[in-house]
C-alpha cells in the first residue's frame, strides 16, 4: 500500500511534515511568502490586489499594540504569527473552518507550536495574551469586513463584535502587491525578533 506524502517542499529547500512539523524546517521567509500569496476572505475583496493574510497579520499586530501598549516585543511577534500556520494550509472562512471541524483545527494547533518554539516564543501563548491578541483578530476583520469585504456595518457588528468608529481612527486598508506585503512582514519580524 502506497504511503500518503505529508510533507510540502518549501522554496528555502526545507521539507516541512504537515502531520509532525518540527521547529527546524520552519523559516520566516517561507511564512511571509506563503502569506503573501494566501488570500483572506477567498478572495471576495475590493481592490486591485487580493487582501493577503500577511497583510492582515501587521494589521492585528498593531492593533495589538494600540490594545496592549506595554507589551512585549515578544507578544507582538505572537501576535504577527498568530495565522503564520495558514503559510501551508491555507486560510478558510469561519463557516468553513466549522466544517471542516477538528482535522483543521488540530494542523494549525501542530504547526502553530513548532512555529512558536522557532522563534524562541512558549509552544503554547498564555490565555490572557492569546485573548487580546484574538481581540486584535477580531477588530481586524471587522475593518476587512466593512472598508474592502463588502459587509454593511451591521453585518460586522453582528459578526465580528461592534466597535465605535473613533476607536478604529486610522486604521485604513491599503491593498499593496504581494512582494512588497512579504518584504514589510520580514521586516516586521526582524525589528520584533531583535528587541528580545
Amino acid at each position: 500500500m502506497k504511503t500518503q506524502r505529508a510533507w510540502q517542499r518549501m522554496l528555502s529547500g526545507r521539507r516541512l511534515d504537515l502531520l509532525d512539523p518540527t521547529p527546524v524546517d520552519i523559516e520566516i521567509e517561507d511564512i511571509a511568502h506563503g502569506l503573501a500569496f494566501v488570500a483572506r476572505w477567498n478572495g471576495q475583496t475590493k481592490g486591485d490586489f487580493s487582501y493577503c493574510v500577511a497583510e492582515h497579520s501587521l494589521l492585528v499586530e498593531r492593533i495589538f499594540h494600540m490594545l496592549e501598549p506595554d507589551t512585549t516585543s515578544k507578544w507582538l511577534l505572537a501576535a504577527l504569527l498568530h495565522d503564520a500556520p495558514e503559510y501551508v494550509i491555507g486560510d478558510m472562512i469561519s463557516p468553513v473552518k466549522a466544517t471542516v471541524g477538528e482535522g483543521y483545527e488540530t494542523l494549525d494547533d501542530r504547526l502553530s507550536r513548532a512555529i512558536h518554539i522557532r522563534f524562541g516564543l512558549p509552544a503554547k501563548i498564555p490565555l490572557k495574551v492569546k485573548r487580546q491578541i484574538k481581540k486584535a483578530d477580531k477588530i481586524s476583520a471587522w475593518l476587512e469586513a466593512t472598508q474592502i469585504a463588502g459587509f454593511t456595518r451591521n453585518e460586522a457588528d453582528k459578526f465580528f463584535g461592534k466597535y465605535d468608529p473613533k476607536f478604529l481612527n486610522g486604521f485604513t486598508i491599503d491593498l499593496r502587491p504581494p512582494l512588497e506585503v512579504r518584504k514589510a512582514y520580514i521586516n516586521r519580524y526582524h525589528s520584533l525578533s531583535k528587541a528580545f
